[in-house]
């Protein structure tokens, strides 16, 4: 059984980690603000961009770009996107249970055939990966400490680069997309080939627009800036989801510690009570037997 002596000093440890959790929470609900807005910022232009993109296209049905080449897949790139540090729930392995089973499922043939290869963008995904034996393509740590588009740009140069060489066929992202403080949702998003939405206005509705210098080279234009903001938005909502859940996860942690505490103190209290009764109880047989002597 543990002594008074014992509780007392679980009750600190229990505290100064309450104390910890709570400051955790409050960074992140601070920093959570700032890349709140970043990616309701963010969205609108991404969206917009993949509109006129997909307009464009609808109307130019003979184009063709090396970024919308379909062809046979024979090899797959996957980017899991985590976050560097840890303490925020299941954010992590929800991503990397994913990514472990297109390696077991779908993918399987791929990746023992070495045509399956993994960017792991943060820390908690690579040293997974590491720690279980997943091959990995290539490693990015330390990104979202200093988060920027030019980051987002040279991944998605360097994953161009090689879909236009063939060495791989098909490009896919894997990430928490923010929804809430308190939501999260995985998502897997194809980026090569570029697949525009076939989806048109009512004939009625749709606006007749004069394009310069001509649609060709607008299409043009727009294609790697299209792959630019979705990368963006991509790291953004990662961010800020890993921001949400660690604000949640800090927060349950917290009260769960205020009630070990209180549950400690009830023990605490309850110890010290039967310790002061048996005191009395020595005090009081000691009196009765001095004076029967």
């Amino acid at each position: 059984m543990a002594t008074l002596r014992d509780i007392k000093r679980r009750i600190t440890g229990v505290k100064n980690t309450q104390q910890i959790t709570k400051a955790m929470k409050m960074v992140a609900a601070a920093r959570l603000r700032k890349a709140q807005d970043n990616i309701i910022n963010a969205r609108p232009y991404s969206r917009k961009i993949a509109e006129v993109l997909n307009t464009l296209l609808n109307v130019e049905k003979n184009y063709s770009n090396d970024l919308l080449e379909k062809r046979e897949v024979n090899s797959v790139a996957v980017l899991l996107v985590t976050s560097d540090r840890g303490l925020c729930g299941g954010f992590n392995m929800s991503a990397i249970r994913e990514v472990e089973e297109m390696v077991k499922g779908n993918f399987s043939d791929y990746y023992i055939q070495n045509n399956f290869d993994i960017y792991c963008i943060g820390k908690k995904g690579s040293d997974y990966c590491r720690a279980k034996g997943i091959k990995t393509y290539a490693e990015q740590v330390g990104v979202f400490s200093h988060l920027n588009f030019e980051f987002a740009v040279e991944m998605v140069n360097n994953l161009t680069g090689r879909f236009i060489k063939k060495e791989i066929d098909k490009v896919l992202v894997v990430y928490n997309e923010f929804k809430s403080v308190v939501q999260q949702k995985i998502v897997t998003k194809q980026l090569l080939p570029i697949e525009p939405s076939m989806e048109t206005k009512a004939e009625g509705n749709v606006a007749e627009f004069i394009y310069e210098p001509d649609k060709v080279s607008i299409i043009n234009s727009l294609l790697p800036r299209y792959l630019n903001s979705m990368m963006w938005t991509v790291l953004l909502d990662s961010y800020a989801a890993e921001l949400g859940a660690r604000m949640t996860a800090m927060d349950m942690a917290t009260e769960n510690a205020k009630e070990l505490i209180r549950s400690l103190q009830v023990t605490y209290n309850k110890e010290r009570q039967a310790a002061i009764t048996n005191e009395i109880l020595e005090i009081v047989s000691g009196a009765n037997a001095l004076k029967d002597a």
